[in-house]
């Protein structure tokens, strides 16, 4: 599985962007989701995960209220939608894939199975 972030860029504080992550060589539909970022000098820590199915999500308590994750399965594409964002949500996003064998539960390690390779979002105070 190959999986490609974009979407990120700059946007003022308060200001939206819409991350997707594209998955090629094999669908993703079995897998279970997720949206990660790293600051400058921090740790990598998961933003949000999202269910094999789809019904099911988590999300850390920094974003809640504010960023929605969901995914096509037709099209083996995971999105992450972020709103009102702040200058502390400056990172870089990477999504990772985690081979799941129930379809409603969200995985809620860090040791996915396949990672991308991160999109920078950068937001100005």
């Amino acid at each position: 599985v190959q999986l490609q972030a974009s979407g990120g860029g700059l946007v003022q504080a308060g200001g939206s962007l819409r991350l997707s992550c594209a998955a090629s060589g094999r669908t993703v539909s079995y897998y279970g989701m997720g949206w990660f970022r790293q600051a400058p000098g921090k740790e990598r820590v998961k933003v949000a995960a999202i269910s094999w199915s789809g019904g099911n999500t988590y999300y850390v308590n920094s974003v809640k209220g504010r960023f929605t994750i969901s995914r096509d399965t037709a099209n083996d594409t995971l999105y992450l939608q972020m709103n009102s964002l702040k200058p502390e949500d400056t990172a870089v996003y990477f999504c990772a894939a985690k081979r799941v064998f129930n379809q409603e539960s969200v995985y809620y390690g860090n040791d996915y199975d396949y990672w991308g390779q991160g999109t920078l979002v950068t937001v100005s105070s």
